[in-house]
């Protein structure tokens, strides 16, 4: 790539003498020597970073298996309980003859209270973000002791609760909680459970934390945009962010482009133009490469290089369309200007513990992607802003992103701190997504508009005329304005839809508008053939259950409870129709299966039905119909939901039905 440079730099706005000292940036993990114990108790034992409370009172012999059996029932003491993580760091002359010592954590779950050598210095509301302190006052030669204590998220927020104006939903909370707290709290929802999954409410240092060290300036941010493609010519733009604390002259270079510059103290932000001709351009799965340049960007002081960033992009434009036509209201993708029929799933977290996910089974997963003719994938948002490595693997095998922000099914405190928290993890989130080709579309939240307007909450919860004015202009607040104002000044070119779905699946009229969530199919206990009489514009859920293979219940499970009436196969179930509108669909294909093994195998033969009648109808009805994400892609533990790939990465017959149907249209 022979980029030529276009524009300019432009600035924010800086004093101090050079002494004998390493420049390098250094970034240290602090993985070892960890121990935790219940907050009080001084019983410490070894801790795992990055990690879970529940993952290291597992790993010490205190609690058994969680996903065994009932054990989530006798479990739900964890999440009631404190607790505190220590280690030592140990500081060399190296690291204090640097000028700058910061520590970095990259997710904390969620309220924690950080001691350096005795001494407050954060605390921390949001697992969410990240979070970044400066200890060079405090940080001494030789040992010092890092301590964290985290609060049980129902401890922190009970009184707020229960002193709340009025209830709000908390949709996703089982019906036993008293006192629902998961929407008062910026951490994963799902992990105070769902009707697909357990309630484990964790705790603990689920990313990694580090040692910063480094001296004069360094590279905060870099990413590149395509700003245009016209007649074979790109237009791109490469973004970077320096943090300067000595002023003096600087060097950036941008592979063979170099800048030299006197930069204050302060933060700068700088663009780089440029044009490609004849680009090799990204495309998404089935339609061409998903080609990524690389360009390597150099911080350079005295000839001395103190930093370096790698910065991937791909050349790409998409253009999310939304807007009125002969039909109704429109909703579809142009990818490089080509029209584009989506099809994939919706993704959740692949665990209810994070820190179990490796490297491996992200790329097993967004392989088996891609193997499916999948093009899209939906973050949903009641889980994570996934890991780097997600949006890496679906930059590399051309996987377009829907990304929600993680708000889902629930109502939201109309408090202003609670605000600026939502504010600086979205402002966070976009800025370390956007350099990701694959980020196609940013979604407000999922189905919360389409409750508010359909599911009886002001009934449910007694608002009065005056609460729902309050609740409905603290919902347009977050969705309406917050978020998109975001996006708007850090991701301009992308396009965002506040709410998932635009419209409800109860009126036939609402399926000639925008995005659709088809669940009269389960939820309304319609059979299959309705699928195809039920075609929105753009399908982004629908499903059904099945179960997953005997030999993955058999892992969590005694002999004597593989059958369908046991107690732990019924605690399994976490739909409310469930087990029956299983038995039901099978009976209308299969005969009455014989044994526990034949009902699963015709459990996950119906599914495949199901799904392959529902993609058929909505590929059969393009232009109506220009997109389709079936609930869901996997699971976050073993047991039945509507998945076509189980906990273990085990494909079900749906995954094979559901690839077969994408292959036939491009």
């Amino acid at each position: 790539m022979k980029p030529i440079f276009l524009g300019f730099f432009i600035i924010v706005f800086c004093s101090c003498s050079r002494n004998d000292y390493d420049q390098s940036y250094e970034v240290i993990a602090l993985n070892e020597g960890w121990s935790f114990s219940e907050l009080g108790e001084n019983d410490f034992r070894p801790a795992t970073v990055p990690g879970s409370v529940h993952m290291d009172l597992l790993a010490n012999a205190i609690i058994d298996n969680p996903f065994f059996e009932r054990n989530e029932l006798n479990l739900q003491w964890i999440e009631k309980k404190n607790w505190t993580y220590k280690t030592k760091i140990l500081i060399d002359d190296s690291h204090l003859l640097k000028k700058n010592l910061m520590l970095r954590f990259n997710g904390l779950d969620t309220y924690a209270k950080v001691y350096l050598n005795n001494s407050l210095i954060l605390s921390t509301n949001n697992m969410f973000r990240s979070w970044e302190i400066e200890i060079q006052d405090l940080i001494q030669l030789g040992e010092n002791e890092l301590k964290l204590v985290f609060t049980s998220p129902l401890n922190e927020n009970e009184q707020l609760v229960n002193e709340y104006p009025y209830a709000l939903p908390s949709g996703n909370e089982p019906s036993y909680i008293a006192t629902k707290t998961a929407n008062f709290t910026r951490k994963a929802a799902y992990q105070f459970g769902w009707d697909w999954g357990p309630r484990f409410v964790t705790m603990g240092i689920w990313k990694p934390i580090e040692l910063i060290s480094w001296s004069d300036a360094k590279i905060e941010d870099a990413y590149t945009i395509t700003k245009d493609i016209n007649k074979g010519v790109a237009s791109l733009e490469t973004n970077i962010t320096l943090e300067v604390k000595t002023p003096g002259n600087y060097r950036i270079r941008i592979d063979t482009f170099e800048i030299l510059k006197h930069y204050d103290k302060g933060i700068h932000n700088l663009k780089h133009q440029f044009k490609i001709f004849y680009p090799k351009l990204w495309w998404a799965n089935n339609m061409g490469e998903p080609y990524l340049y690389e360009e390597n960007i150099s911080l350079i002081l005295k000839g001395e290089k103190i930093h370096e960033k790698k910065n991937s992009f791909g050349v790409r434009t998409i253009e999310f369309i939304n807007e009125p036509d002969s039909i109704g209201t429109s909703f579809y993708f142009k990818l490089n200007d080509t029209t584009i029929f989506i099809k994939g799933a919706n993704y959740i977290p692949q665990d209810v513990f994070l820190s179990r996910v490796s490297i491996e089974k992200y790329q097993q997963l967004i392989i088996a992607a891609k193997e499916a003719n999948f093009n899209m994938l939906r973050v949903w948002g009641g889980g994570i802003y996934e890991r780097d490595i997600f949006y890496e693997l679906c930059d590399k095998f051309g996987i377009m992103v829907w990304q929600d922000f993680m708000f889902s099914g629930s109502l939201y405190p109309n408090e202003l701190e609670f605000k600026k928290n939502i504010k600086e993890e979205v402002r966070e989130n976009i800025i370390r997504l956007r350099r990701h080709p694959c980020i196609a579309i940013w979604c407000g939240n999922n189905e919360i508009e389409v409750a508010w307007k359909n599911w009886g909450w002001q009934k449910q919860f007694e608002y009065s005329s005056s609460d729902s004015i309050i609740i409905w202009k603290n919902y347009f607040d977050i969705f309406r304005k917050l978020i998109p104002e975001q996006i708007s000044e850090l991701d301009p070119l992308r396009s965002y839809t506040p709410t998932s779905p635009l419209r409800n699946w109860g009126e036939k009229e609402n399926f000639n508008h925008s995005s659709m969530h088809y669940w009269g199919v389960w939820h309304g206990k319609e059979p299959f053939e309705n699928f195809e009489n039920n075609i929105g514009r753009f399908m982004v859920e629908y499903g059904f259950q099945s179960f997953p293979k005997l030999s993955s219940l058999k892992m969590i499970m005694n002999d004597s409870s593989l059958y369908l009436e046991s107690l732990a196969m019924k605690h399994r179930q976490k739909s409310y129709v469930g087990n029956q509108l299983i038995q039901s669909h099978i009976n209308q294909y299969f005969p009455n299966p014989k044994n526990f093994n034949e009902f699963i195998s015709m459990s996950q033969k119906t599914q495949a039905i199901g799904l392959e009648m529902a993609i058929n109808s909505h590929m059969n009805k393009t232009p109506h119909c220009m997109g389709t994400l079936f609930w869901q892609f996997n699971d976050c533990w073993p047991g039945p939901s509507w998945s076509v790939i189980d906990y273990y990465g085990n494909k079900k017959d749906a995954y094979f039905s559901v690839k077969n149907a994408f292959k036939s249209i491009k």
